[in-house]
């Protein structure tokens, strides 16, 4: 459409109609509930204050159908240029989601003197029942408007970590993995431990001394009495008995606990007893960024600090594995840097036309690779498009690969601390998943954490029965 044309008052004729049809959603009645500032009536809200009469169906605020009516002045009838003045409406029958409602305007007198219209309104639902019906007075508009479309702004809704918790859903379907949990000696680390336990995601084995564990329990205010604990010094020592027990296969989840990375890392990473594969080990995010579309993993953030190009294919394909595994059956990974070009002087780009290379020739598979694509280029439609970038992968990416540790890590916590994303995070290519946790991570992120290692740990038992 490349304008919106109105009607002029010479234009109008008596007996002019036009109509427009909207499907009610959850998210219509929230946006409604925002616009009047506090809307508190739980019929527009609240499922369970609805009553066998109303379907047990949230219902519209009446005045969602005159926004309706609005809507049909405004854009068709008599469109540009009107100025509602007064309604007089009556509603007949409930407004429930999922209700698509027609509503139809209809001129049935016209005034000179102050070219004022007076519109007949009706609206039924998809069932030819009547919901509103009434009369509008409009004054229409005295010279011809073409007026562009207007680009609306996107509106979120947010709910934080909502489709982290959908992990959490679909890790609970499969049985409790036994996991280590590594040094869990305060009260955040334990309780995330504790509570992934009591949701039946794991059956933690906590590994560290006692008496500090029994004290963080006592400090978290929870009961570890029906826990296995594995009482060891210090934390360097719980790093290598959790190591032994995954190469044991007594367990087959390694858990961070209140230890630094680097610690229990070393533990797994030894050539003589570590828990190495052919596959170079690498972390993902798995973030929930409520201004995005959809989960958005990013790796490399927290283990290879300057990975090389061999180690960059590793990495995509762990992060493409674990997409495989929580359900994106062709996920787009954009490989970041500064610019969309190959550029000599820039080793980003040149890493990644290369990546693209391999992943045609079979030494990446199971995703759709591109770049170089700069940040906004990845997750922007519009940016690319600005850009002229053509791609199966712009505007549209499933896994972020960033160019070295420092870019995914600051990357990371700005969409966590300045857009409130929820970041989930595992470390792959290990011979079990480990759960990294940071020690400012909440109890969603640590549930959603182990979840992604139930899924991963589900697949490898599948996969090598």
């Amino acid at each position: 459409m490349d304008c919106i044309e109105n009607k002029t008052f010479d234009e109008l004729r008596v007996g002019d109609a036009a109509s427009a049809v909207r499907t009610l959603s959850d998210k219509d009645i929230e946006l409604f509930a925002v616009l009047r500032g506090n809307d508190i009536n739980p019929a527009h809200r609240e499922k369970w204050y609805v009553t066998d009469d109303m379907l047990y169906q949230v219902l519209a605020p009446n005045m969602w159908g005159s926004a309706l009516i609005s809507w049909v002045v405004g854009t068709q009838l008599p469109g540009p240029g009107s100025v509602y003045r007064a309604q007089n409406l009556h509603f007949h029958e409930a407004m429930k989601v999922g209700d698509s409602v027609k509503v139809t305007v209809t001129v049935t007198r016209k005034d000179a003197d102050d070219y004022s219209v007076t519109l007949d309104c009706k609206g039924v639902n998809q069932h030819g029942q009547r919901v509103l019906s009434g009369t509008a007075w409009v004054v229409a508009p005295t010279q011809k408007i073409c007026s562009p479309p207007t680009e609306l702004p996107i509106v979120y809704f947010e709910e934080h970590g909502s489709r982290l918790k959908q992990l959490v859903e679909l890790a609970d379907s499969f049985p409790a993995v036994t996991a280590a949990v590594v040094h869990p000696v305060d009260a955040v680390s334990l309780e995330g431990a504790i509570r992934a336990a009591e949701a039946n995601l794991i059956r933690p084995v906590l590994v560290g001394p006692v008496a500090k564990v029994r004290n963080a329990a006592t400090t978290a205010g929870i009961a570890i009495s029906s826990y296995e604990i594995i009482d060891v010094p210090h934390s360097h020592a719980a790093a290598a008995k959790a190591v032994e027990l995954a190469q044991s296969g007594a367990v087959q989840i390694l858990m961070k606990g209140s230890l630094h990375t680097d610690e229990l890392m070393a533990q797994v990473v030894r050539k003589d007893a570590g828990l190495r594969t052919e596959r170079r080990i690498s972390h993902v995010y798995v973030m929930d960024v409520s201004t995005y579309p959809k989960l958005l993993l990013i790796t490399d953030a927290a283990i290879n600090i300057e990975p090389n190009l061999l180690e960059k294919r590793d990495i995509a394909q762990n992060a493409i594995d674990l997409a495989h595994v929580i359900g994106l059956e062709q996920p787009k990974v954009a490989i970041l840097s500064a610019v969309e070009t190959v550029t000599p002087e820039l080793k980003a780009t040149m890493d990644a036309a290369a990546l693209c290379k391999m992943a045609d020739r079979g030494q990446i598979t199971g995703g759709i690779l591109d770049g170089p694509l700069a940040f906004d280029n990845a997750i922007s439609k519009r940016a690319a498009n600005t850009k002229g970038i053509v791609s199966p992968v712009a505007g549209d990416a499933d896994i972020l690969l960033v160019p070295d540790l420092e870019a995914g890590n600051m990357l990371a916590k700005q969409l966590e601390y300045l857009a409130n994303a929820a970041a989930a995070g595992i470390v792959l290519g290990a011979r079990v998943p480990i759960v990294l946790t940071s020690r400012a991570d909440g109890n969603l992120v640590r549930m959603a954490s182990c979840a992604l290692a139930v899924l991963v740990a589900e697949h490898k038992r599948q996969v090598l029965p």
